[in-house]
């Protein structure tokens, strides 16, 4: 497989090497200052201050996040991070957190943001050098933790415009600090919201037969919804119907006019996710019908499952070998998770991998959550792996 000189990785190496202060500055800097979907307008700032230090030109959206192109001609690949934090309370007790209260990095988009900064400045200076084979484009990417997700924004401001190829990692606090997660085909899952409210005649427990028992059809729905679904679409599509939430009645003794049940639907598969809107409305229906009462659904699609594509993993894992060393490149398990750069994925080949930030030996963490401690040397692996990936696959 072609792949990068050994000069090209070398100035990656110096380059990350000479900034890491920086980055590891601006990192701490993003995670003491979260911000929340659709209102990342500090973040964004610090982002462009930085490109822009190093003659890096941007190009400003509407509301948050930019674009960045590095290069003149050739030959397009998309890197990108996302911008957002979540509405969690900041727990970690590290001298950097946050600011905000009730905001956290607690997904590591920090990360991803400082360390797609220090892959921007070493491609800056492959092109100023003359040894970037093609043209990159940076993108910091606004509202990953929102359904739909703000890809789809970026998309519509042309972000995709022209481009082969893209890539990006995702903080993993399972994989020690120095490993990247590979896996070619699916590795999250589409995510879709499900709401369904019951209503019917109520009345008195003594007498179920005069009411629409509402209480129990919607213990049917519950329990039968999960189990025919699962039987419904392809098992190895990876369905999973969950519930949060089930909430009906407030008395013993009383059967209520209404009921409501809140809850997720996931699955690995496109091709299951484009089926399944319309098979759970219809099971809905059938599974309430025998009880006379009326089912509200509302039904929203999430974000499409990350399948990445065979080739563009490879590329990633070759990166990713030249960095870590082959003993640090690793195999990473599916998640049920979602993640919007699916939508990228569904119009150009693309890999998503997972970046250790566990301190070997050290505690383990969960993401979404608020004491989430990252091992800093996170942040110059994931600008080295996605410089390196970049020009991986201009080379390719």
């Amino acid at each position: 497989m072609p792949s990068p000189s050994s000069e090209t990785s070398a100035i990656i190496d110096d380059v990350v090497d000479k900034h890491s202060d920086d980055l590891l500055e601006l990192r701490r800097d993003l995670h003491a200052h979260p911000e929340l979907s659709w209102n990342e307008h500090r973040t964004t700032e610090q982002v462009a201050a930085h490109l822009g230090e190093a003659g890096i030109p941007v190009t400003r959206i509407p509301g948050t996040g930019l674009l960045a192109d590095i290069g003149d001609s050739g030959p397009l690949v998309g890197l990108r991070a996302d911008l957002d934090a979540l509405p969690v309370e900041d727990t970690s007790g590290v001298p950097w957190a946050s600011t905000n209260p009730g905001v956290a990095h607690a997904c590591g988009h920090d990360v991803h943001t400082a360390g797609l900064v220090g892959a921007g400045l070493a491609l800056a200076e492959l092109h100023a050098r003359g040894q970037l084979p093609g043209r990159v484009r940076l993108l910091f990417q606004p509202a990953e933790e929102v359904m739909p997700g703000g890809a789809l924004f970026l998309m519509d401001q042309g972000a995709l415009d022209d481009m082969g190829r893209i890539f990006m990692l995702h903080c993993d606090p399972t994989l020690d600090v120095g490993q990247v997660g590979v896996r070619s085909g699916a590795l999250t899952g589409a995510a879709d919201a499900l709401s369904v409210r019951l209503s019917g005649r109520g009345g008195h427990t003594s007498r179920p037969h005069l009411t629409e028992d509402l209480t129990y059809a919607l213990g049917k729905l519950v329990t039968e919804l999960p189990s025919v679904v699962s039987r419904r679409l392809d098992p190895r599509a990876g369905v999973s119907v969950v519930w949060g939430m089930v909430r009906a009645g407030a008395a013993h003794n009383v059967i209520p006019e209404s009921g409501h049940a809140a809850g997720t639907i996931r699955m690995l598969d496109p091709l299951a996710w484009a089926e399944a809107e319309g098979l759970v409305r219809v099971l809905i229906d059938e599974i309430v019908a025998p009880y006379g009462v009326t089912a509200d659904v509302d039904y929203r699609r999430g974000v499409p499952p990350v399948v990445n594509e065979h080739r563009s993993s490879e590329l990633l894992a070759s990166a990713v070998r030249r960095v870590v060393g082959a003993e640090g490149q690793v195999a990473t398990t599916q998640s049920l998770g979602g993640e919007d750069f699916g939508w990228y994925l569904e119009r150009v080949p693309g890999a998503m991998g997972r970046l250790g930030t566990r301190t070997p030996g050290g505690a383990r963490y969960d993401l979404h959550q608020g004491n989430i401690v990252v091992d800093e040397a996170a942040t110059p692996v994931a600008a080295r792996v996605l410089a390196e990936v970049a020009v991986t696959s201009l080379s390719a």
